[in-house]
């Protein structure tokens, strides 16, 4: 049964070029914003030097307009300064004075909120423990669990060796899987695995790109996968521990009643993503613009104030079983 995850292969002349590099999930949000520029241009030759009281009074009146000018344009870039002080010492007094969105004290070396229980704490722990284990393609662990990955994607199909180009139509970038874990690590092999056992319509109605007008060059299912993980840490900012985001704060009050909130935050991501694709009429290259743009959205679903589990974020009802 051949596989629709990927309907072109870049050529070779491509591949060389820009196709063959990973897909990176560098998560940024550029702010540009115009420069204010210096006064009118004003012409010396046309300066007019005056005669009359007449003359002298329109002179007078053309240089505090040009003052003016002048003048407005300190009191805007003042005012946008002042305001920027005033929006840090506004964050500074919420960090001391315990609003809720903010980190409060410090736990086995680790900044949390003041009012985690040792449940969150320590389901915390555990899954920093798991962003650290990269993935290892020497380990027995790991090798079977790519190949339970690859039963559950193709249950009907023969397993292939742990180097083939059958591993391409899953969506990896070449014949050897494990050199596209780089990003996600292990964790985002377990998110794949989560996926496929705990909702397996979905998994497959993705692998297979069943829905919706597909570009004629898709995105690859499972390095999909892993870029989701990574920018799931990053969102989060699971990885240095302070829980500075205020996506990454509500997301641990998440830990208290689920233990599996990543692996599941993961599967509604990838169904985002995939629904904002659709949505784009996205192609490869644009891959990149529909990740940010789906990390934008479940982040203002995990701010919403009322969400008490995953399950409870509205893209999480696009999920089936």
């Amino acid at each position: 049964m051949a596989s629709k995850a990927i309907k072109r292969r870049p050529c070779r002349t491509e591949t060389d070029n820009t196709s063959e590099k990973r897909m990176e999930t560098t998560i940024s949000n550029p702010v540009t914003e115009p420069l204010l520029g210096n006064g009118p241009h004003e012409d010396k030759s046309k300066r007019y030097e005056p005669a009359t009281w007449s003359g002298f009074w329109d002179g007078t009146r053309q240089e505090c307009l040009r003052w003016a000018h002048l003048l407005s344009i300190f009191i805007a870039q003042s005012a946008r300064k002042i305001v920027n002080v005033l929006s840090e010492f506004g964050s500074l007094i919420a960090r001391l004075f315990g609003c809720s969105s903010a980190p409060q004290s410090s736990q086995n070396g680790q900044t949390v909120p003041l009012n985690l229980s040792p449940l969150q704490v320590e389901r915390l722990r555990l899954l920093k423990q798991r962003l650290d284990v990269p993935y290892d393609c020497s380990s027995v662990k790991h090798q079977d669990a790519l190949k339970e990955l690859w039963r559950l994607a193709y249950p009907d199909r023969q397993l292939p060796p742990l180097k083939s180009d059958l591993w391409k139509e899953m969506g990896w970038q070449n014949s050897d899987p494990s050199t596209d874990f780089r990003a996600g690590g292990f964790l985002s092999l377990e998110n794949l695995i989560y996926f496929a056992r705990n909702y397996p319509d979905s998994f497959h109605r993705l692998l297979h790109k069943v829905e919706g007008k597909r570009a004629e060059w898709e995105y690859p299912f499972a390095a999909g996968g892993v870029n989701i993980s990574y920018m799931l840490v990053q969102m989060l900012d699971l990885q240095s521990g302070k829980m500075s985001t205020k996506a990454g704060v509500h997301f641990i009050q998440l830990l208290e009643d689920d233990e599996a909130a990543f692996d599941n935050l993961f599967c509604v991501a990838f169904q985002v993503l995939d629904a904002q694709w659709l949505a784009r009429q996205a192609s490869y290259m644009e891959f990149n613009e529909v990740l940010k743009s789906a990390r934008v959205q479940l982040e203002k679903e995990l701010t919403m104030g009322c969400i008490s589990s995953v399950q409870e974020l509205p893209s999480f009802r696009m999920l089936t079983r």
